[in-house]
């Protein structure tokens, strides 16, 4: 366990990265596995199991955004607690993402930041501390609530 900026506890996974071989696919099982430890899976209703889709595909993009745009993702960054899931990839570009103004979404390619902007809470990208060089984009994504039939305390009907 960790603490947020704000003072919160949350858990805390880490998974280094070299390179882009695979990258997409290790960093998809890394948070599937975490996802599943933190109790999202298995899913206990439609709209939790589409909310692990998207965080797996919001995981996909920012890696792949990394792989195409930055030289490959150096770390994979999830912190899971105080009701949300914050998934950080940093990278060694100082080039922060901007969004097309202006792309046709009819265009084949650079649909990832609509992707972010379409089901994650909140992304966006800051700068790594004094003297590293680079960047971390980071998405966030809700929790998914319970079932009002699962909740701790419910009585049966």
């Amino acid at each position: 366990m960790a603490e947020s900026a704000d003072g919160h506890q949350e858990q805390v996974r880490r998974l280094g990265l070299y390179g882009t071989r695979g990258v997409v696919a290790r960093c998809r099982d890394f948070t599937h596995e975490a996802l599943a430890d933190w109790g999202w899976i298995p899913a206990e209703s439609e709209e939790a199991g589409e909310r692990v889709e998207d965080v797996l595909l919001l995981v996909s993009e920012v890696v792949t955004n990394a792989c195409l745009h930055a030289g490959g993702p150096q770390e994979l960054v999830l912190r899971h607690g105080d009701g949300r899931l914050r998934v950080e990839v940093a990278d060694a570009s100082p080039e922060h993402p901007r969004v097309l103004v202006g792309r046709s979404p009819a265009l084949p390619g650079g649909h990832g930041l609509m992707v972010l902007d379409r089901l994650a809470g909140a992304w966006g990208s800051e700068a790594k501390g004094p003297g590293d060089v680079g960047k971390v984009v980071w998405v966030e994504v809700s929790l998914p609530s319970r079932p009002p039939w699962r909740r701790p305390g419910a009585g049966l009907s």
